[in-house]
């Protein structure tokens, strides 16, 4: 709410807001009567309501794009002193994991803490984030925002924060976001949307990944079971066996 997100839930649902409920810190009332008949407006309207967490995170991103214009506009200080930045935002939207966004003279970085549940999600999670790094170097998708990856120790930007959630279990996300990113209001609500979602599409493929794995991993194994099965001899029948004396039995 610091970061301005009851302007941006007021701007989206206007008189729709109405007194939050007991236990909850915002509310919206329908008139069923009164909603637009199918069409265009109906539809938008849908959209709008499910992207109500969408537009509330929505804030501090719009607010990071509206100080880097200022900043770059003012232009760089002619004391040959560092740029400047803007303040630095913190999104607490889990327990021990938060998004940290901070705008600056001709940029918007915006870094994500995440935290790993185990080992294995650690080292699936580097090879993803490895293939970010290098899936920017195809010309294709070289306009991309560049995506840095810090396991335990933090980026710069963000290692002075008190309070910082910092052990071998969390890994920090960089992404750096140009101009070009958010060049008109319809670029910049896409990327705002895009990178809301980096944390899930980052853990729903880890967890994908390892589920295809362990399904290969049962798969050979009954392969490999079927191979002993068949490598086991039949026995016709029984073998009449004899002692040194030659006295005959049979084995029950």
């Amino acid at each position: 709410m610091q970061y301005g997100a009851s302007d941006v839930l007021q701007r989206e649902y206007g008189s729709y807001i109405t007194q939050p409920e007991q236990g909850y810190n915002f509310s919206l009332a329908f008139d069923l009567e009164a909603i637009p008949a199918a069409g265009e407006e109906r539809e938008t309207l849908i959209k709008s309501v499910a992207l109500l967490k969408r537009n509330a995170l929505a804030a501090p991103f719009e607010a990071a794009f509206a100080t880097q214009k200022k900043l770059e506009a003012a232009g760089m200080p002619t004391d040959g002193s560092a740029p400047p930045t803007g303040d630095l935002m913190s999104i607490h939207y889990r327990d021990r994991e938060a998004i940290y966004v901070r705008a600056g003279f001709d940029r918007v970085t915006v870094v994500f803490s995440t935290e790993f549940q185990d080992e294995t999600d650690k080292v699936v999670g580097r090879v993803f984030l490895q293939e970010f790094v290098d899936a920017r170097r195809q010309p294709s998708i070289q306009n991309a925002p560049q995506v840095l990856y810090n396991n335990r120790e933090p980026p710069l930007e963000i290692r002075g924060v008190a309070g910082l959630n910092v052990s071998d279990d969390v890994g920090y996300v960089t992404f750096v976001i140009f101009p070009r990113h958010f060049a008109n209001p319809l670029v910049a609500a896409n990327t705002i949307s895009h990178i809301q979602l980096f944390r899930d599409y980052l853990h729903y493929h880890i967890k994908c990944s390892k589920a295809y794995m362990h399904s290969r991993m049962r798969h050979r194994v009954t392969e490999f079971l079927k191979v002993l099965n068949r490598a086991k001899m039949e026995t016709v029948g029984e073998k009449e066996r004899k002692t040194v004396t030659g006295r005959t039995f049979a084995s029950r």
